[in-house]
């Protein structure tokens, strides 16, 4: 059946929405395909579950050839799964809870790992059933703090989660391929550039981790990638670790005063000004050793400081610190833990003083401390004497101290040399739409998920998780299809085919537009037909310009000569033609 606009559940918009920081957002709110509910939270209005099932309808027949079966979970779930795999815990203020008339807990399901192991350990016992590829799309929920971007950063959004299940190592590597090579066809598919990057496990260990990005200047990730094919985010990449360098015959620590430098870059200025020279001309930031107090909150509530010592020419990168102390919360240290720790003298820290303490045997501030793997022994360092205005040079790492353990939470720059010696890396925005991750047997053998093996012997299952950003994805795809009018959307997700437009007053113009919206019906071509009698041409084509079907055809005063204008909303082309091969082009295959 044809849709009609004259009875069709759509307003278009004028005005860009108040919130709008991107484009996605601005045009899906102003052609009518979602609406504000709340922060990071939207309804879907027709236009938008249209291209939403044209995108799933990839994903599952996809999913359908890698072998993998539909399921579908409830978003509300029991606390109990997530109690025994110690989530509940784990994601602290991440995740809605609420408690029912019997005042038991649940939680809106951010993920459902839990229930997908305990679904299979309900229903399979031995090595025969498996392997097993199961999945589902469905909406999530998670508290974000600062939703934003529309759909690509919000509250409550769609996602196709599957899982494998293997009794053998060797198998779980077979269902990861196949899952990962079905990713790549359906990015394809989809038109999404994607860049294939090394992920960090996570608190669930597992043998290979992989994100999908799609490279965009709005993307929340950063990712790094060499000429020699490395590719990895952030988080994931890992420090190339100098040699050790000899410290016989170096100088010994020398404090000195250093008035009001309590910053890299004061400090820098006075040794330039008051010490001789290093050898390599003049004392830079690289020089330093920056030394930075964290507040780490762990899971049971308690809060620990720990002192980070990097190259001060580095930052901390909060994502990097966020997953070397997972599952614990990072910020910074405050005012107040530094006035509950008196042996913390802020801008003046550092892993030595001049009482002979060394870090890691007792430590000079009562604090753990960690270094950069970039601090290897025998480098020198200029750092902070533990005393208000004085700063010590000539600090020799493993001669003068050492550490409690090293941590890779500095920054990562351009030039910075890939891990595999691949050549230097270049840094990277991008937006993650897709996560193949093997995660072994975590879940398995928390929930106690075992089969009986071909000797009858009961072993863990393994497991793989797949993840597709189902709602994200379609906000990219508008992102990256848009100009100064509207959408322009892709052929394969669009939500029709062709948008027939009636142009004019005339009983011609809407006789010949219904019959040729009906033939193209006819002919299994989807049709949006703007059959509205008393609205202007120019609002129908203002509105088929914002909407985006990308074929649209005018039936207007050409219509009594039997000819009507097809439009390419994609290119702007347009072209006047007889309806008979208007017709045979838009129904060609």
């Amino acid at each position: 059946m044809v849709t009609r606009l004259s009875t069709f559940f759509l307003r278009t918009l004028r005005e860009d929405p108040a919130d709008a920081e991107v484009a996605s957002h601005r045009w899906l709110v102003r052609a009518g395909y979602i609406r504000r509910q709340a922060p990071g939270i939207f309804a879907w209005l027709p236009l938008g579950l249209r291209v939403k099932a044209k995108i799933e309808a990839i994903i599952r027949e996809e999913m359908a050839g890698a072998g993998a079966y539909e399921v579908h979970f409830p978003a509300l779930v029991p606390r109990d799964p997530y109690e025994q795999s110690g989530r509940w815990e784990t994601y602290g203020n991440g995740i809605f809870r609420l408690k029912d008339r019997k005042d038991a807990d649940y939680l809106l399901a951010p993920t459902h790992e839990e229930l997908f192991t305990l679904l299979v350990k309900d229903l399979y016992s031995s090595y025969k059933d498996l392997p097993l590829a199961i999945y589902q799309i469905q909406d999530k929920y998670r508290d974000e703090a600062r939703p934003r971007a529309g759909l690509l950063r919000g509250r409550e959004f769609t996602m196709k989660d599957a899982y494998s299940f293997d009794s053998t190592d060797e198998g779980l590597d077979a269902s990861y391929q196949a899952q990962r090579d079905a990713y790549e066809r359906i990015f394809t598919r989809l038109g999404l550039e994607y860049v294939i990057v090394a992920a960090d496990n996570g608190l669930m260990g597992g043998a290979r981790s992989e994100e999908f990005l799609h490279p965009t200047p709005i993307g929340e990730d950063t990712f790094v990638r060499s000429s020699g094919g490395f590719a990895a985010n952030v988080e994931a990449f890992t420090t190339v670790v100098p040699d050790a360098i000899p410290f016989d015959g170096l100088p010994a620590p020398v404090v000195f005063d250093s008035p009001n430098t309590p910053t890299i870059a004061t400090l820098v200025d006075h040794a330039n000004a008051s010490l001789d020279a290093p050898a390599d001309g003049e004392w830079t930031a690289a020089h330093t050793l920056k030394n930075v107090v964290l507040a780490l909150t762990h899971v049971d509530g308690t809060r620990e400081l720990v002192i980070v010592g990097i190259p001060g020419d580095r930052d901390i990168d909060d994502k990097r610190a966020e997953v070397a102390f997972a599952p614990a919360a990072v910020e910074a240290a405050t005012a107040e833990d530094f006035e509950r720790n008196p042996l913390l003298v802020k801008g003046y820290i550092g892993p030595w003083s001049e009482t002979g303490a060394i870090l890691g045997e007792e430590s000079a501030t009562g604090i753990r401390f960690l270094l950069d793997p970039r601090v290897v022994d025998g480098t020198s360092w200029i750092t902070g004497a533990n005393i208000d205005q004085k700063h010590v040079h000539s600090l020799v790492a493993g001669r003068d101290f050492s550490t409690d353990g090293y941590v890779e939470v500095a920054n990562v720059r351009a030039g910075d040399p890939a891990p595999d010696g691949s050549g230097p890396v270049e840094l990277a925005r991008g937006m993650e739409i897709g996560h193949v991750f093997q995660l072994g047997r975590f879940f398995a053998e928390t929930l106690g998920l075992k089969v009986l093996d071909e000797n009858g012997k009961l072993v863990t299952v393994t497991m793989g998780s797949y993840g597709i950003g189902v709602t994200r994805i379609l906000a990219i795809i508008a992102e990256l299809n848009n100009d100064a009018k509207g959408l322009m959307w892709p052929p394969s997700v669009a939500p029709f085919d062709v948008h027939v437009v009636a142009a004019g007053k005339d009983a011609t113009v809407f006789e010949v537009a219904e019959k040729l919206a009906a033939d193209l019906e006819a002919a299994g071509v989807d049709v949006l037909y703007d059959d509205r009698p008393k609205v202007s041409p120019g609002v129908k084509f203002g509105d088929a310009e914002i909407i985006g079907v990308p074929k649209i055809v005018i039936v207007g005063r050409g219509a009594v000569d039997g000819q009507v204008e097809l439009w390419d909303r994609r290119t702007g082309d347009r072209e006047t033609v007889p309806i008979a091969d208007a017709l045979a082009q838009l129904t060609a295959r």
